[in-house]
């Protein structure tokens, strides 16, 4: 079985590539989407197709009401997101993708070290499991797509 699957996450490292290889090498078929990854291009998205703004706020504006556009439609399209955060960056816009991941009623894997345990307990809260690396995320996705006896998969 093929899960659609959303990954939340910041844009700055590969993560999504790493927790798709192990998605692969543990059998789990997944179909990956999320946030534009190349930066430069989520924030001058406004601009490209509103034309030149007239200061940075108005172009942030611009640019993350396509961003956030993106995000919800591809939310809708999830069976199950995948929210990743990591300890090297500030992870608003994680944060933010939970937020309306939950309100849309979707099912949310957290994915984060132990170190943010505190800072993120209303989020875990919220999400149907958090697990604390990629292997455990991959290894709950395989379970639960993994077809029944009856099914002969």
């Amino acid at each position: 079985m093929t899960i659609q699957v959303y990954l939340a996450g910041q844009i700055h490292d590969p993560w999504q590539e790493e927790f798709y290889t192990v998605c692969r090498k543990k059998g789990v078929n997944i179909n990956a989407f999320g946030p534009i990854e190349q930066h430069s291009m989520s924030d001058q998205i406004g601009e490209q197709i509103k034309g030149k703004q007239p200061d940075s706020i108005s172009s942030d504006e611009a640019a993350s009401s396509i961003n956030n556009l993106r995000t919800k439609v591809l939310l809708a399209k999830a069976d199950v997101v995948v929210a990743y955060f990591g300890s090297s960056y500030k992870q608003w816009n994680t944060a933010s993708d939970c937020g309306v991941a939950f309100g849309l009623g979707k099912p949310v894997l957290l994915v984060r070290d132990p170190s943010l345990h505190h800072a993120l307990k209303e989020v875990s809260n919220h999400a149907q499991v958090t697990v604390e690396s990629f292997d455990q995320a991959a290894e709950v996705l395989h379970y639960i797509t993994k077809p029944n006896d009856y099914t002969n998969e």
